[in-house]
């Protein structure tokens, strides 16, 4: 029973070492076989096009002495412009209520003479901001001057952007890798290398956003409404792209 023992404890160990020998002799073929050489290159691509959309944004803010007055006059003043937009053209879904503000307003006594004397309650101040989507630029001097005779009075920030800008997107895609495999030749011919195929490309992973440029001309509007220049969007699209090299 012992030597049949032992018999068997040496077959298990030859075997052993016969498996971890082909493992080494594997490993050592794998480190032997010669990693592939690859460049790495960043490519940027531009397009532009004009705006064929405008996103306002402006409140209306009233004050009066009670808050319930304060409300009355801004809810008043609100629906009038709220009006006049839809009556614009302006579709319910484009209009979007951004923000709702109540606030006390206080005057703070001069306590030069060290005294400490507390705030006085002078009113109330009611604040409605509201997000608009102006698809036809024709029209947006003319509502920015009716928005304001009717009651807007606060803020007035305002961005050219595109409603379907997935063209001009592809077309910077298109310039991005064209940039990045100009780049990679240059690399590779100073190298003196031939630039193979491409082994990987990746895109930045956010999505581009118009970037406002300035253009020679202005588009003219009504002359009575406000001037407005839409000026021009840059969409910008970034890729880094991996080229094997044949040596």
């Amino acid at each position: 029973m012992t030597q049949t023992y032992f018999r068997r404890a040496l077959t298990t160990t030859i075997l052993a070492a016969a498996f971890a020998g082909f493992a080494g002799t594997a490993a050592l073929a794998q480190e032997k076989e010669p990693r592939e050489a690859v460049v790495t290159v960043f490519g940027e691509g531009h397009a532009e096009v004009a705006p064929d959309m405008a996103i306002l944004s402006f409140s209306v803010v009233k004050d009066a002495k009670t808050a319930r007055e304060a409300l009355d006059a801004n809810n008043k003043a609100m629906a009038d412009v709220l009006n006049a937009l839809k009556a614009a053209g302006i579709a319910e879904s484009d209009l979007q209520t951004s923000g709702f503000a109540v606030n006390p307003q206080y005057q703070y006594p001069d306590n030069n003479d060290g005294g400490n004397r507390p705030a006085v309650l002078t009113g109330y101040q009611v604040a409605n901001s509201l997000t608009v989507k102006v698809r036809d630029l024709t029209k947006l001097g003319e509502i920015i001057d009716q928005s304001v005779t009717l009651g807007v009075n606060q803020g007035g920030s305002i961005q050219f952007t595109n409603d379907k800008p997935e063209a001009t997107i592809i077309e910077a895609r298109r310039q991005a890798v064209e940039d990045a495999v100009a780049k990679a030749r240059v690399l590779s011919e100073a190298a003196g290398v031939a630039l193979g195929r491409i082994v990987e490309i990746s895109e930045n992973s956010s999505r581009p956003e118009p970037l406002p440029m300035m253009r020679t001309m202005a588009k003219e509007y009504a002359a009575d409404a406000v001037p407005i220049a839409t000026g021009e969007n840059s969409y910008n699209v970034t890729v880094n792209v991996t080229f094997a090299i044949m040596q």
